[in-house]
């Protein structure tokens, strides 16, 4: 996907967020600062990084800047409340930000940490792609917790299961038609 405007990923990303803080808020609040493994991000550490990297690396790199990610400690936000505030002004900024970008600054290239200059528009896909996988760590930690998380798109796997056709039924390769 080739981002050629800023409106429309806008849109696309805050759709994604919503998704993102669905799982989000099913963690308890007391296991915020839950981890599997000592040494290991826990979950509110998840979430500071999300926050913090969204707006301090990859919304400050798109903008032509040099990251200043601070990390992802207690010290940026302590408490699930805290925690969530963080994330969602974090993201807010980000918005604002990538807000003033104009066609012509999305095929720019800015650089990223690494020293590795990359197209703004593809700069800003992993940005998204980076959050999917936090979900999906995110996702992990509820199951291991004994948490069910959140359908993604409405329907679990078992119910999209039971509302589709045996295979070889329907149109396309395998069908009886």
């Amino acid at each position: 996907m080739q981002i050629t405007a800023i409106e429309p990923f806008l849109d696309y990303f805050e759709g994604f967020r919503k998704r993102t803080l669905r799982v989000a808020d099913r963690i308890p609040p007391d296991r915020i600062e839950w981890s599997y493994r000592a040494g290991k991000f826990s979950c509110g550490d998840i979430l500071r990084h999300l926050g913090a990297i969204e707006r301090y690396m990859f919304v400050e790199n798109a903008c032509g800047r040099p990251s200043r990610y601070p990390g992802h400690s207690p010290e940026l936000a302590a408490g699930y409340l805290a925690v969530r505030a963080f994330l969602d002004r974090m993201h807010a900024e980000s918005v604002e930000l990538l807000s003033g970008l104009g066609p012509e600054d999305l095929t720019k290239k800015c650089v990223t940490p690494a020293g590795t200059p990359i197209t703004v528009w593809k700069w800003l896909r992993a940005m998204v792609e980076h959050e999917a996988h936090h979900r999906g760590q995110i996702y992990l930690y509820l199951a291991l917790l004994g948490i069910e998380g959140p359908p993604l798109y409405g329907l679990t796997e078992e119910e999209v299961a039971a509302r589709s056709l045996p295979r070889g039924e329907g149109v396309g390769p395998g069908s009886s038609r």
